[in-house]
């Protein structure tokens, strides 16, 4: 089977309900809170997504059992000091940025050195960003080539709780700093940029000794040592950022309606719903809940005819990271002119992802100027596409090649998109929905 799909009409018009699967920032989180807890944890809709995978293996090298069946995930918690493993360990982390940088907060303490490596992209994204504040513990961290994977991290006994400030808005660095100071003696205090706040949460639901803050700009977040950690069964809500294409396929489909269920609308990961409302793009949150510390809704979504351009608050850029590329194809479709700035971080995922989202665009024909950090793109609502396009290349970043889908379905033209295999790492079940979607 080849590792590529062509698209060569767009999509029929539509009417559905669909459920994607569970957010890839809880699934992770809940295998590494499950690690360290004491007892048996279950899980339900985890993501089985090649993140997800990496992490249940990387906890296994650490001496913890689990095992996944049709209808849930298990995995055998022997307490917050239960890692057992050799000297000299090698734990593989993958494409995954959140498992490499949040695994290091709990191996703060490791009395063995072990060594943390990842694929051809995370090896080229920064971990000095997190291996700074973790040396401040006491942890002795060596990086490849300054600031990058593999790295090597040996412990310390004596560690002390440091202050820190987090003024990126990344919930990787904060969210390992929290585990660290779960490991620490005294009181661990973090002002950090308002990023993804699922560990906080998670922390508050199993009643652990966290104290958070929230201010206008940032949050303050007092954390102290962890003595133990009940079993965590979760039944895992639906991942926004996989949502995300769905909304999108609609909003620019002529016709259609879409509801997806169960969706975690986290507000720290809700931009990408804010920027569309303001774009003009009909979208309804229906059957609001709340499930252990995280708000959970239905979304749907209608097509939108007419589509307005945005400049962008820099403030909703944090909410909306992982989902900037499948905006900017709304963008394209808008009226005006759109301008997207302070994107610096989005070229720190798994591909340089604005110089990618620029690089689509104008495969489309869609003018666009584009430069370190910042974007702004010419919209055409009447943009009609009769020619090829190939998308390869592309760091096999899952993100760019389900935008490349989507825009295929629904600006047309005649697309070849390498390197399907990439939706595994986040989400693997997407071309399974599009088909589904597809039917009449």
């Amino acid at each position: 089977m080849t590792n590529s799909i062509k698209i060569k009409r767009k999509i029929n018009k539509f009417n559905k309900k669909i459920k994607v699967s569970g957010d890839k920032s809880l699934s992770i989180r809940w295998v590494l809170f499950s690690s360290i807890a004491s007892g048996i944890s279950k899980a339900k809709n985890l993501l089985l997504s090649d993140d997800v995978l990496a992490a249940l293996n990387v906890i296994r090298k650490l001496g913890i059992k689990s095992k996944i069946n049709k209808k849930e995930c298990v995995i055998y918690g022997k307490g917050i000091d239960g890692y057992k493993y050799n000297n000299k360990l090698t734990l593989d982390a993958k494409n995954s940025g959140t498992l490499g940088r949040l695994i290091l907060g709990l191996l703060i303490n490791t009395p063995k050195l072990i060594k943390l490596i990842g694929d051809k992209s995370l090896s080229k994204r920064d971990f000095k960003r997190i291996a700074k504040p973790l040396s401040k513990f006491g942890a002795k961290i060596k990086l490849s080539n300054r600031n990058n994977l593999p790295l090597t991290i040996l412990g310390s006994k004596n560690l002390k709780p440091i202050k820190y400030i987090e003024n990126i808005g990344s919930a990787q660095c904060k969210s390992s700093v929290i585990f660290a100071g779960m490991r620490t003696n005294g009181k661990t205090i973090i002002k950090a940029k308002k990023s993804r706040n699922h560990t906080e949460l998670l922390s508050k639901h199993l009643s652990l000794p966290i104290k958070i803050k929230s201010k206008k700009n940032y949050d303050l977040i007092e954390v102290k040592k962890v003595k133990k950690i009940d079993k965590l069964n979760y039944d895992i809500p639906s991942d926004i950022s996989s949502a995300a294409f769905f909304i999108v396929l609609t909003a620019l489909s002529k016709n259609s309606k879409l509801t997806i269920t169960n969706v975690n609308i986290n507000p720290t990961r809700i931009g990408i719903i804010t920027i569309l409302k303001k774009m003009g793009v009909k979208i309804n949150i229906k059957n609001k809940r709340k499930y252990k510390g995280e708000k959970i809704a239905n979304i749907q979504v209608i097509s939108s005819n007419n589509i307005r351009a945005i400049n962008c608050p820099p403030s909703l850029n944090s909410g909306a990271i992982d989902e900037f590329l499948i905006i900017f194809l709304v963008a394209a479709k808008a009226k005006g002119i759109s301008y997207f700035k302070n994107l610096n971080e989005l070229n720190q995922k798994e591909s340089p992802r604005l110089v990618w989202g620029a690089k689509i665009l104008s495969k489309m024909g869609i003018k666009v100027i584009a430069k370190k950090n910042s974007i702004k793109i010419y919209g055409n609502p009447n943009i009609k596409i009769n020619k090829n396009i190939i998308i390869k290349d592309f760091l096999k970043d899952h993100r760019v090649f389900m935008t490349s889908v989507i825009a295929a379905l629904t600006f047309g033209g005649s697309w070849t998109i390498h390197d399907r295999d990439s939706i595994k790492t986040s989400f693997p079940k997407f071309l399974n929905i599009i088909n589904k979607i597809k039917k009449n």
